[in-house]
C-alpha cells in the first residue's frame, strides 16, 4: 500500500477535525452504542482479519485469531467501565456549583506498532472515541491493513471521518504530529522513536503518550512452583517470536533449583515448531524483518564472549528469518542479552544466591515496563513489587495485559497510561467548572 502524501493527509486530518466536534456533542450513552457497534466488525470479520496479521508479519493463525479476540474483550472492558471513569466529579458547596468535566482532547493520532497491530491500536482507539476525540491512526507500513480494519470498522458510523488510517514516512508522521488540528500523540515503538515523537510533541507544548522498549525480568524463587513457571516464563520469551514489548528478556533463577529449570526450559523449547505461520500447527512463525537478526547475533555473540553458554538455537534457521528459540545459561548481567532489548525468541538465564541479589540484578536497567516475581509466597512478592521500579509487577504471571489495570511505564519503557479508567484520564484534560450563585 502506498504512502499518504500531501493533499490525502490534509483530507484526512480534515475529517477527522471536523467530525471530532461533532462526536463530542454526542452524548456519552450514544457515544458507547454507536462504538460498541462498530466493534462488531472485527467481530464479523475475525478469521480474515486474523489471516491479515499473519500475512503481514508472521504470527501464527492461531495467535493472531487470540489477537482478535484479545481486541474484543478489551474493548468491551473499556465500554463497561466508560460511564464511571468519565463521569463528571462534583463538589458540593452551598451558594456554588463546582464541578470538575473531562473533556475531550480533540483529534488523537495514534501512532501503532507492527507486533500486536490490532490490541496495541484498540488500546487507544476505543477510549478516545469513547471520551469524545476523533482518532488518526498511523499504522506500521509492515500492517497496513490493520489501520484500514480500524477505519473501516467505523467508515459506516456517524459522524463520517470520525475514524482515519493512515501509513506515514517519518517525515510525513512528524509534520503530522506538528499541525494544530492534532491536540494529542500516542507511540508504541522504540525508546529511540518514543524520544523523537516526544520532542515533535513538546515543540507544540502538546502531551503525549509512549509505550517505549522493554527488558522484562523473571525471577524464580527457591520455593516457586517449577512447573508453572518455567512454561509460563517460556511462553513469554518466545510467544509471538519473542516480538512482544512485555516478553519475558532475562530470567533469574535461585540457585536450588537452577538445573532443573534449565533442565524443563530446554524441553519445552525444543517442542516448537517453526515453519508456515498459516498452518494451524505451526507454534512459532518468523521474525518481521531481516534486520532483527542483526540484533540477535550481536546479543548472542557478546553473551557468548563474556562467559555464556548456548544450549539451544542461537541462530537462523537455515539463512531464513526464522530464529530458532534459544536458550543461554551463565549469562552475565552486564551482557548486551541481559540490557538492551532483544525482540526476539530468546530465553537468557543467570543464577542468583538469594532475594537481594535477583532484585538487585532485575532493577539494574534502564526499562521498567514489566517484572515477575515467581514464588508461592506472597509476603515475598508484596516485599520485591515494593521495590522493583516498573510499571507492572506480576506474581506467578508474565507477559500479559489486564485492561482493568493501567498499562504504563517508567524510565525509558514510556510514559501516560493507556487501558484502566486511568486510560480516560490519559485521554482527557480536566475541565473545571465554578459558578457562584
Amino acid at each position: 500500500m502506498p504512502f499518504d502524501e500531501g493533499d490525502a493527509i490534509e483530507r484526512k486530518a480534515a475529517f477527522a477535525y471536523a467530525a471530532q466536534d461533532v462526536w463530542s456533542r454526542v452524548p456519552l450513552d450514544e457515544r458507547i452504542s454507536r462504538v460498541r457497534a462498530a466493534m462488531g466488525h472485527f467481530r464479523d470479520n475475525g478469521e480474515s482479519i486474523a489471516e491479515d496479521v499473519t500475512r503481514q508479519m508472521g504470527k501464527p493463525i492461531t495467535q493472531s485469531r487470540g489477537e482478535v479476540a484479545t481486541l474484543l474483550d478489551r474493548a468491551d472492558h473499556m465500554l463497561s467501565i466508560a460511564p464511571d471513569a468519565l463521569a463528571t466529579d462534583v463538589l458540593d458547596r452551598p451558594g456554588f456549583v463546582r464541578r470538575i468535566e473531562h473533556a475531550p482532547l480533540g483529534v488523537v493520532l495514534d501512532i501503532a506498532a507492527w507486533n500486536y497491530p490490532l490490541i496495541i491500536a484498540v488500546n487507544v482507539v476505543v477510549p478516545a472515541l469513547l471520551a469524545g476525540n476523533a482518532v488518526i491512526v498511523k499504522h506500521s507500513a509492515k500492517t497496513p491493513l490493520c489501520g484500514r480494519a480500524y477505519a473501516d470498522a467505523f467508515a459506516a458510523m456517524e459522524p463520517a471521518g470520525l475514524v482515519q488510517d493512515v501509513i506515514l514516512t517519518h517525515e510525513a508522521t512528524a509534520a503530522l504530529i506538528g499541525d494544530r488540528r492534532i491536540a494529542h500523540v500516542s507511540f508504541t515503538g522504540s525508546t529511540e522513536g518514543g524520544r523523537s515523537i516526544y520532542a515533535s510533541a513538546a515543540a507544540r507544548l502538546m502531551d503525549a503518550g509512549l509505550e517505549l522498549g522493554g527488558k522484562d525480568p523473571a525471577y524464580v524463587a527457591e520455593d516457586a512452583d517449577l512447573d508453572t513457571a518455567v512454561e509460563s516464563i517460556v511462553d513469554g520469551a518466545c510467544y509471538n517470536a519473542g516480538q512482544s514489548c512485555c516478553a519475558v528478556e532475562r530470567v533469574y533463577v535461585h540457585e536450588s533449583v537452577h538445573d532443573a529449570f534449565i533442565e524443563r526450559a530446554r524441553s519445552i523449547m525444543e517442542q516448537y515448531r517453526l515453519g508456515n505461520p498459516l498452518d494451524e500447527d505451526t507454534t512459532m512463525g518468523p521474525l518481521a524483518s531481516a534486520a532483527a537478526h542483526v540484533t540477535l547475533e550481536s546479543h548472542v555473540r557478546d553473551a557468548t564472549r563474556r562467559g555464556a553458554r548456548v544450549l539451544l538455537g542461537g541462530g537462523a534457521m537455515n539463512g531464513s528469518l526464522f530464529w530458532l528459540p534459544t536458550l543461554l545459561i551463565d549469562v552475565p548481567n552486564d551482557a548486551l542479552i541481559m540490557q538492551e532489548e532483544s525482540f526476539g525468541p530468546l530465553l537468557p538465564v543467570m543464577r542468583v544466591a538469594d532475594d537481594e541479589e535477583a532484585q538487585h540484578a532485575m532493577d539494574d536497567t534502564r526499562y521498567g515496563l514489566t517484572a515477575s516475581v515467581w514464588t508461592t509466597d506472597t509476603t515475598r512478592a508484596e516485599r520485591m513489587a515494593r521495590d522493583l521500579d516498573a510499571g507492572t509487577i506480576f506474581q506467578n504471571r508474565c507477559d500479559y495485559l489486564d485492561p482493568a489495570l493501567p498499562w504504563t511505564g517508567c524510565r525509558d519503557s514510556g510514559l501516560g497510561s493507556t487501558l484502566s479508567r486511568y486510560g480516560f484520564l490519559h485521554l482527557t484534560k480536566r475541565k473545571a467548572i465554578h459558578f457562584k450563585i
